[in-house]
């Protein structure tokens, strides 16, 4: 894609530079430009589209957690001083975007959350101790998907590398259990932003009655529902999830103002 990670201030981070309004991705606990390569071709000229790189391998292990990685995302987002920020999350991903739309309203144009944590979700990190055995990660990777071809020997090796460094697999385990520990079900009816849900019908990590719960707690949402699609819309049909995701968009564009300094010092 020609793209190339930079790195500022301890931050590192993928930027389209196409727009005037910026679509933040935040990744899940498994791969992070390869989830985004369908959304990065078809928005990066029309929108900044910026996928900061989530520090779950970097940090200390007492900061794992999903509220350390808020902090990351928070720290990211007032040293670019965005303006309002359309942010996206897949996974964990949603997860962190929802806790840091809680945290930061005003700094909030819309969420579009996939397969988001939250709720309720099958955890891959909780099946972690086959280390070792590359057949049974690569299954548990198709799974993920309806069509498992979308499992790439790239990811799979991406998975497989990840649970093989102890390291890497310890806080993988932390960042999981900290999510669930995180469950959002008594704060969702405080996101009054526009929130765009995008659904596998046969996900199996964070089935479609997940994605007809966060429906009912965020009042201000809107759910699709992919057919044949796993975990991933945006990797498995990018073709749908991008229809959806620019109808939404192109709905709920950023009116031409700044963020107030005051707000981002919240």
């Amino acid at each position: 894609m020609g793209l190339i990670e930079q790195e500022e201030s301890g931050f590192k981070f993928i930027e389209t530079n196409g727009g005037k309004e910026t679509l933040l991705l935040l990744h899940g606990l498994f791969g992070a430009l390869s989830n985004f390569e369908g959304i990065l071709k078809e928005f990066g000229k029309d929108y900044n589209v910026v996928v900061p790189m989530l520090p779950i391998f970097d940090l200390p292990i007492k900061d794992v957690s999903v509220s350390g990685l808020v902090k990351h995302v928070k720290s990211f987002v007032e040293y670019k001083q965005y303006p309002k920020v359309h942010v996206l999350g897949n996974s964990l991903g949603g997860h962190i975007s929802l806790l840091f739309a809680l945290d930061n309203p005003n700094w909030i144009q819309t969420i579009i959350l996939t397969g988001s944590s939250g709720l309720f979700e099958n955890s891959l990190g909780s099946t972690f101790p086959k280390r070792g055995n590359y057949e049974f990660i690569k299954n548990k990777t198709e799974a993920t998907f309806y069509n498992p071809s979308v499992a790439s020997k790239e990811l799979v090796d991406e998975v497989f590398d990840t649970v093989n460094d102890r390291g890497k697999a310890i806080r993988v385990v932390a960042t999981a259990k900290s999510a669930v520990r995180h469950n959002l079900g008594d704060k969702l009816h405080l996101i009054e932003a526009p929130t765009l849900l995008i659904w596998g019908a046969q996900d199996s990590v964070t089935p479609p009655f997940v994605g007809e719960k966060f429906h009912e707690l965020i009042s201000n949402s809107e759910l699709k529902m992919v057919e044949k699609c796993g975990h991933a819309p945006m990797m498995e049909l990018p073709h749908v999830f991008n229809l959806h995701l620019r109808e939404f968009l192109e709905r709920n564009s950023i009116p031409d103002v700044s963020r107030e300094t005051s707000e981002s010092g919240q």
